[in-house]
């Protein structure tokens, strides 16, 4: 297990670096670093004063060199006036810029500036994170032990009513993507027009302090997406598993069907479904793009739509690492998790 896990966090480490150089790639295009150029200093500049204001500001450098001062594997740009340092990549980090350190990147900490909201993105990405994880947390509360028993109900009957019920529920559910369920839960259980109103808070509020009124429907709407995915996964597991030799020989034996399902289906049953539900956190952490921006409730996917649509180059190079770490993470975990739920797997 030890030599696994080794390969596997080299693996990822090899990912993470391809995968952010490829985003750091495409957000340092020249189209994109002349929005920048404009945006910060006159939208009138001509092309040469938007060379010189790249040139000044350290986006002269090729895109290996940048790539390696964004990492901290390379000192960052300075420039220096009369012999002395005024400007740099790591001024910010001191009093003055002549005390600035050599390095700064996201291996020592420091992730930038947001050109948008004139913050730290570590700060931003650190409280946006945070109000996405809030959600993410109740996503799962719901959706999992739901999705779980509608796919055991389901599969242990295959062919009955119940099945077929329930799996055409679960494949409703998915085949409606959040922004039209959301609109229609908003419609029917919030408008002041023709809803019920029975969910008068909003979203945004939930930000301070969530409620049952005003952070039920955005959850219900990303739970009620995933939830399809997991239940069909389970489904299919659980129906084979009540197809199996021993499932046969415990029923002639006498054993009470709920005993067969609780002791010996159930188990192997929820295997598969496992490495399911662990694809949901990637899934839900860039998923609730849409809903974040429907619900206007400001978190990862917010800050994400933000940086993309303002040309905030170091926030959305911050918002990309955090969810390929995320996406790697998870995967790890995954197999970890299949390997001890199947010991059956064996890892040489």
């Amino acid at each position: 297990m030890g030599r696994f896990l080794l390969r596997r966090i080299g693996t990822m480490i090899l990912t993470a670096l391809c995968l952010s150089f490829i985003v750091f790639y495409l957000t340092n295009l020249d189209s994109n670093l002349e929005k920048l150029a404009k945006f910060q200093g006159n939208s009138r500049m001509s092309d040469t004063e938007v060379q010189g204001w790249l040139e000044k500001n350290g986006f002269g450098q090729p895109m290996v060199v940048r790539y390696g001062e964004w990492l901290g594997v390379v000192p960052g740009w300075t420039r220096e006036e009369n012999g002395e340092v005024v400007a740099g990549r790591c001024a910010e980090l001191a009093e003055t810029p002549a005390e600035s350190p050599t390095f700064c990147g996201i291996l020592q900490g420091y992730w930038g500036e947001s050109t948008v909201f004139r913050d730290s993105v570590a700060s931003i990405i650190g409280t946006r994170l945070g109000l996405t994880a809030k959600l993410m947390l109740w996503v799962m509360v719901l959706m999992v032990p739901s999705a779980l028993l509608l796919g055991v109900l389901a599969g242990m009957r295959e062919g009955s009513r119940t099945d077929r019920t329930l799996s055409t529920v679960s494949i409703a559910t998915t085949a409606m993507p959040e922004y039209v369920s959301g609109v229609i839960l908003i419609a029917i259980f919030a408008s002041s027009a023709v809803g019920l109103k029975w969910f008068k808070g909003t979203a945004t509020s939930a930000m301070d302090g969530a409620t049952f009124e005003n952070f039920f429907l955005p959850v219900l709407t990303i739970a009620l997406y995933g939830m399809g995915y997991i239940a069909r996964m389970t489904r299919a597991s659980m129906a084979e598993v009540m197809t199996a030799q021993y499932i046969r020989t415990a029923r002639l034996k006498g054993v009470s069907f709920p005993n067969i399902v609780m002791k010996h289906a159930l188990r192997n049953a929820l295997i598969a479904p496992f490495t399911v539900i662990m694809l949901q956190f990637p899934w839900l952490l860039n998923g609730v793009v849409i809903v974040e921006s429907l619900f206007n409730y400001k978190g990862f996917g917010w800050a994400l739509v933000q940086a993309a649509g303002n040309n905030d180059i170091d926030l959305l190079l911050g918002v990309s690492v955090v969810s390929v770490l995320v996406v790697l993470i998870t995967q790890l975990i995954s197999d970890i998790g299949y390997v001890y739920l199947n010991p059956r797997i064996r890892i040489s």
